[in-house]
């Protein structure tokens, strides 16, 4: 049987009652699209991560987008970022004409080392966007110093982060607003799309609202200013509203997973997951190290063992960032990294056995090689 880095249908097994009702709630609601459930997520989940706003959008990539474009972001200006990311980041500044930058990361936990940002603000930096990767968070403090030195806004990435915190503040309160993904193999996931930007800003969240809804405000048919249609579908929302009652058990089970890794693996050669100091770790991903990454994937194929690589392909290096200017050479980490790093199975039911056969066959392989 095939053991693939993610799987939802233990999950759905256990919760399809439960889900099958938000379905029926929705339907038979009378209202499809920007009804109850969208307004109650949107309460709820600010009052999990202690904001005052949340706005649910159809995907990640526009909870970043849209975010930037409420603070006031837009052509010209320059947004600090790293490349070590899923390209969605990227691909949202530059969809509203702003100017990725990107700075380095650290070697022993992938994050933004947050020691190279100052050296990259010039008199167009308006944002730094820290991306909280793989589970855990950027160093906020020094960042936050920074921003209010040369008075810039702080854009979270929290889309791989639901419930990680940082020196005991959660992912997506740090900032002037933060962008979450609920795709399907998140830490809170929907069946399917969904995406929302959280804020404590009145004015962001004005503007998030209106963006998202054609830039229409007070009526129908009335463009307060140009917009897009990017709502959270009412039954992703529904579906989401009972999951996020049980996000924090989703986390304690992948960090059981994590802790069975790490004490299966322990004293191989693998490089594992470094915590970074102040952070409680929710590993959306579990990304681990070795100088002959290929090799072990390859070999792990004749065990029927699916991995994932998170990610091969620096954004700096892709054809359709190009025109940013990057060389190869230019974020040495980032791209020393990309021939190294690799995802093993996670997700909150993966069972014990299985996880053991993942282990087991990754020993046989190491010690072949």
């Amino acid at each position: 049987m095939t053991t693939r880095v993610w799987d939802y249908l233990r999950e759905y097994d256990s919760e399809q009652k439960d889900i099958m009702d938000a379905v029926e709630t929705v339907f038979g609601s009378g209202q499809l699209v920007l009804g109850e459930s969208v307004r109650s997520f949107e309460t709820e989940f600010a009052g999990y991560h202690g904001v005052r706003h949340c706005v649910g959008v159809d995907n990640g990539t526009n909870a970043i987008k849209l975010g930037l474009q409420a603070m006031g972001i837009g052509p010209g200006d320059e947004v600090i970022t790293v490349s070590n990311t899923a390209a969605p980041t990227v691909v949202a500044i530059d969809a509203i004409g702003a100017t990725p930058v990107f700075v380095d990361v650290h070697r022993e936990n992938q994050l933004m080392d947050t020691a190279q940002v100052e050296a990259a603000v010039t008199e167009r930096t308006r944002c730094l966007l820290p991306v909280h990767l793989y589970g855990q968070c950027v160093e906020m403090e020094p960042l936050e110093r920074l921003a209010a030195r040369h008075n810039l806004m702080i854009f979270e990435d929290c889309a791989q982060a639901h419930g990680a915190r940082h020196h005991g503040r959660v992912a997506g309160s740090m900032g002037k607003a933060a962008g979450f993904s609920f795709y399907p193999t998140k830490v809170l996931g929907a069946y399917g799309d969904g995406g929302a930007t959280l804020t404590s800003d009145d004015e962001v969240e004005r503007n998030l609202r209106r963006l998202r809804y054609y830039g229409m405000e007070k009526t129908y048919y009335v463009v307060e200013t140009p917009g897009h249609n990017s709502r959270l579908d009412e039954l992703q929302a529904e579906i989401l509203r009972r999951k996020l009652r049980r996000l924090d058990r989703y986390i304690a089970d992948r960090r059981a997973v994590a802790a069975r890794y790490a004490d299966g693996l322990g004293d191989t050669e693998l490089v594992l997951p470094a915590l970074a100091e102040g952070n409680d770790h929710v590993y959306y991903v579990y990304v681990v190290r070795h100088p002959r990454r290929d090799d072990i994937i390859e070999a792990l194929k004749a065990y029927d063992i699916q991995l994932n690589i998170s990610y091969p392909w620096p954004v700096h290096t892709m054809t359709g960032f190009a025109h940013l200017g990057y060389r190869r050479g230019s974020l040495p980490v980032t791209e020393e990294l990309a021939g190294e790093i690799f995802s093993l199975p996670m997700y909150p039911s993966l069972p014990a056995d299985v996880q053991d056969r993942v282990i087991s066959a990754l020993r046989e392989v190491l010690a072949a090689l």
